[in-house]
């Protein structure tokens, strides 16, 4: 059935294509600052009463390896091209901005954990996901330890899988299929209807001790 509807969803214009881009650019440019700003204020998105999972862990030491390596080109670029003040310049104001998303993107690892509260589950994922769960939806938490091939689609029939170098640990249970909304368009963003989902948490046993209290309560 979920293949059949996929297969339904009109493909979307170029226009809409191009715009949903731009949109999405511009939306992860805000997240880097406000991420950044959040990590100087040292104040997580996590809801008041909630606690915060991260999920960084597995990609930490790259990110490190690309900020540093990305910061070491700029005198380096600069030293080649001093010559040509209008290069220099160019090139100066383009690495700048690199090592600001880099470390936007860091920050936003760091300060935009998947989060356990009253509220429910959210399951995120760098600049842009966020995947609100609530509780009245969700039938078990589980630590559950997968890994998929390669590339494949968060959206598995009607499975949704957030993983963090093809693995996920934990497993979500629902009690009925229901909707959530992947950024970008169809058909690997947009709405889907899903009975499960699988994420990658850095500490699964703290998740499930987190959620443990919200899924005995009466």
């Amino acid at each position: 059935m979920t293949e059949q509807l996929r297969a339904a969803t009109p493909r979307p214009t170029r226009l809409a294509r191009i715009l949903n881009v731009l949109h999405r650019a511009w939306i992860a440019e805000l997240r880097v600052y406000s991420s950044i700003a959040r990590a100087i204020a040292r104040r997580p998105a996590v809801p008041q009463g909630g606690t915060g999972i991260g999920y960084h862990r597995p990609v930490l030491t790259v990110l490190f390896i690309f900020i540093g390596l990305s910061a070491v080109e700029i005198p380096i670029l600069d030293l080649i091209v001093h010559r040509w003040p209008a290069v220099r310049i160019t090139l100066l104001v383009l690495g700048i901005w690199g090592v600001t998303w880099m470390v936007g993107l860091l920050c936003a690892m760091l300060m935009r954990p998947h989060t356990v509260g009253p509220d429910g589950i959210r399951v995120r994922s760098g600049l842009e996901l966020d995947v609100p769960i609530g509780w009245t939806d969700i039938a078990s938490v589980a630590i559950s330890r997968r890994v998929d091939e390669p590339k494949q689609p968060r959206i598995t029939g009607s499975e949704y899988a957030e993983r963090m170098q093809d693995e996920t640990n934990i497993e979500v249970e629902l009690e009925r299929p229901v909707e959530i909304r992947l950024p970008g368009l169809a058909p690997k963003g947009g709405t889907h209807r899903v009975d499960r989902i699988r994420l990658w948490a850095d500490d699964p046993r703290a998740f499930l001790d987190a959620a443990r209290p919200f899924l005995t309560e009466p």
